[in-house]
């Protein structure tokens, strides 16, 4: 079994950053589809970014130009850099990872970002 768990969550003002991080238990993410998403309270679910094996990047037009989303050569750790946070980046962010062979989708248990003066 495979488990995802999210780090790197708290309290910052705005205009302040955080790096989430996201550890696997094994090495799946350089044959996988690795994406963030969060939620805030009585929102949906949305996609805030994402990345393919082939390092290609993308971004929800509201985080563009502000996070940044990587991973690393060994596969088992994905991040989530957050610049110049806004109180609308409030919410828990979840790490998502669809192993390509075998098309299973895997979740982190989520981190809560609170951006707050």
């Amino acid at each position: 079994q495979v488990h995802l768990v999210e780090s790197g969550g708290g309290l910052v003002q705005p205009g302040g950053s955080l790096r989430l991080s996201c550890a696997a238990s094994r090495s799946i993410f350089s044959n996988s589809v690795v994406a963030w998403y969060r939620q805030a309270p009585g929102k949906q679910r949305e996609l805030v970014a994402s990345i393919t094996r082939g390092g290609v990047t993308n971004y929800a037009d509201a985080v563009k130009g502000r996070f940044t989303i990587s991973r690393d050569n060994a596969g088992n750790m994905v991040y989530l850099q957050m610049n110049s946070l806004i109180p609308e980046d409030t919410a828990v962010y979840y790490c998502n990872a669809q192993y390509q062979p075998t098309l299973y989708n895997y979740w982190g248990q989520g981190t809560q970002v609170t951006v707050s003066s």
